[in-house]
This record gives structure tokens, sequence and C-alpha cells, in this order.
């Protein structure tokens, strides 16, 4: 059986997920901004985590 569901519809069973973030900066490289759940386990920031970089960014004026 496939259910059709759209990833962008919240469910109220779901809360959404608060995030925390640390810049992380490198002499030989550009900084990095490190987003991660708050509250997080040692175990779970070792696999829940996502890193972005200066390209992946875009003024909030661009956007709306």
């Amino acid at each position: 059986m496939t259910t059709n569901v759209d990833p962008h519809e919240t469910s109220p069973a779901t809360p959404p997920v608060a995030l925390e973030h640390v810049t992380v900066e490198h002499d030989d490289a550009p900084n990095e901004c490190a987003l991660y759940p708050r509250g997080a386990t040692q175990e779970r920031l070792m696999t829940t985590w996502i890193a972005a970089h200066g390209d992946a960014f875009v003024s909030l004026e661009s956007m709306r």
C-alpha cells in the first residue's frame, strides 16, 4: 500500500524540531555553520547535523 504524503505538510502529532547553530571558523577554508537539534545527546550529534558553507546562504531580503 502506498500513501501520498506532502513533505511540506506538518502533522500536529509531529512537532517542529528546534535547531541550534554554531559557526565553525577555519584558518585555511571558509567558515561554516553547523545546525543541529537542540538538546541532542553526544551520540545523536554524531549523525544528526547539517553543515552549511558560504554559498548555501542567501540574504533574507532576496527571499521576501
